[in-house]
Order: structure tokens, then sequence, then C-alpha cells
């Protein structure tokens, strides 16, 4: 059956009581309640007055958090400048927010200081993010993470892409503990942001070396795409992922892919795929499958997303700053 509106609220309530005393791994929710019980007041409004000037804040917190979790834990990994650190790979050249999270840091740092770890920042700004572009009223994020020694660019290798076939995108997921069903949760973040016209250029002229363009790309949808990316123009002109409400947190995305109105591959392969599709279908409520709430489903997959191999205990440290190690 498919979940009436009645339901909903009942729905959300019994999710949020579970959030709320949920402890994954040895994160718990609460954790800084006496050690720094304003913490997350102030990652709050410091991602508050960041989204008032920059509306691009929300996609590209949330993914940041994402790339972190993928590549050696949520351990604020990212946040490391250097030479050959991890926010110098190519899949992470382009994710914007770092700013943020510092002056979190320094706020947090003048009346907790060597309390709050960035990767706790980090999973909480992602929270944050949803709640600003209109995602479920509020989730508790368990905490608890140390901060990692280590970032390497080249541990970034096998980050989820924007041409990974569906198989490949099941496998990554299911290397970190998740299932196919957080993979299509979480790709629906891509409800928010943008992407640069060299990450599918190759779909509107040359998809796999044919000349023409991806068969699954709804033909007005091409029309569209290739004004904006002209074939030889440049590559780093951004396009919404979302074509249908591109600032707000909802289940626009699915119904671009069933149109045919994906702009990554990746994206666009999840509806043709039975099994993904699915997933998706009960995101938009199709007749005969059990209904999904996407907020609901997307809150749970973050709280599961953002424990993958945390560092807990006496690993890693508390750093002083987030762009670089004690």
């Amino acid at each position: 059956m498919v979940f009436s509106r009645t339901k909903t609220p009942l729905f959300f309530l019994v999710l949020l009581a579970t959030l709320t005393t949920v402890a994954l791994g040895q994160t718990r929710v609460g954790f800084y309640s006496t050690s720094c019980p304003t913490a997350e007041s102030i990652i709050q409004s410091t991602v508050q007055a960041a989204q008032r000037s920059t509306p691009g804040v929300p996609a590209g917190l949330i993914r940041m958090h994402f790339h972190d979790c993928f590549v050696n834990g949520c351990d604020a990994s990212i946040l490391i400048t250097g030479p050959s650190s991890e926010r110098t790979a190519p899949p992470n050249s382009l994710l914007r927010g770092y700013e943020i999270i510092d002056t979190a840091k320094t706020q947090i740092e003048a009346v907790c200081p060597g309390v709050v770890s960035c990767a706790d920042i980090l999973a909480i700004a992602a929270r944050d993010s949803v709640l600003l572009a209109g995602g479920i009223a509020r989730w508790n994020v368990p905490t608890g993470r140390r901060d990692g020694l280590v970032s390497r660019a080249s541990d970034t290798t096998n980050l989820p892409a924007f041409n990974d076939p569906v198989d490949v995108q099941i496998r990554k997921f299911a290397e970190k503990g998740l299932n196919t069903q957080d993979l299509v949760t979480l790709s629906g973040s891509h409800t928010l942001g943008t992407a640069a016209c060299v990450l599918f250029s190759y779909r509107l002229y040359n998809y796999n070396n044919t000349n023409g363009p991806d068969p699954s790309i709804d033909a007005t949808f091409l029309t569209t795409l290739r004004n904006l990316c002209p074939n030889g123009g440049s590559g780093t002109t951004r396009v919404n992922l979302d074509t249908g409400s591109p600032n707000t947190f909802d289940t626009s995305y699915f119904a671009n892919l069933r149109s045919g109105r994906g702009v990554l591959e990746s994206d666009q392969l999840l509806w043709g795929n039975p099994t993904t599709r699915t997933v998706a279908q009960r995101f938009l409520g199709v007749s005969g499958l059990v209904g999904l709430t996407f907020n609901v489903e997307f809150a749970r997959s973050m709280v599961r997303m953002s424990n993958i191999e945390v560092k807990t205990g006496t690993q890693g440290e508390i750093r002083r700053v987030c762009s670089a190690v004690n």
C-alpha cells in the first residue's frame, strides 16, 4: 500500500524519536551536551549566515560530507590543505564551503577549545544545509567522531563517479555498508546543486563514441542542455542538477529521472535499472508500490552514511584548525 497523507505525520514522529536515541558505532546523539552545549547552535547560525550570502551553500556542504565519508571514513580528512591532499583531487576540486566549516570551528574553539571535532562540524553542517533547503524539520546527528591524520588525493580514486554504471554504484555503496536504497536516496541530494558541462557534455554530442547523444535524454531537454553547453564551449559552465526546483529539497530530482531529464549519466542510469528505478518510483508514489517519504529516508540514510568508518575514542585527534593536523 502507499502511505496516505494522514499517516505521514505519525511516521515522521516515529522516525524522529528513533533518530533521537540511536547510537551507531561509537557515536551518539548528545555527545557534546555537557562539554560544548552551544556547538550545534553555532554551526547552524554559521551555515544560515553563509546561505544568505551564497545560496549554493547547502549543496556544497552535503556533497563535501559525502566525499569525506567515502574516503577513509567520516574524519574530516577532506578539509586538510596540502599539495596532494584529498581536496586537490579532481572529484573534490569544485567543492565549495570549506570556509564555512573553518568559521564554525573558529567560533566553537573560542568557547570550547579542543572539544568538538571538524568531522562532527561537517556532519552537523550537512544536516543544517538540508533544513535550509526545505528538507525534514530536523534530525539528530550522532556525534563523537574524531579527526583523521591523513589526507591523500590518491585515496579518492574509488569515489562514486558521474559515469559509473549502476552495478558499480551499488558495489561502491555496499563496500561502505550502504544498500541500494541508500544509494538512490542519497543520490536524491542532487535535487540541489549544479554540475559543470565538462562532466556530461559527452552525453550531448558523442555518447559512447557514436557521434550522437545519449538516447535516454528527453529530446526537448537535450536541446536545452546543448544551448547551455555548446559543443566545444566552456566546460566550466554550470547547470542545475534539478531543473524543476533547483533550490528546494524535494522529489523533483526523481521526477526528472522519470522524464529523461537527469543531467549526470550516473543519475539517469538509476531510472534505467529495474532495482534502483523501483526505489525512485516509491519516492514518487507510483501506484501499486509501497510509498517512501523522501525526507524521512534521506535522514535515515544520512545517519548511516555519517557513521562510515568513524574514528572515536583515542583514534585520530581533535584538530585545532580544520585545515591542518595538530
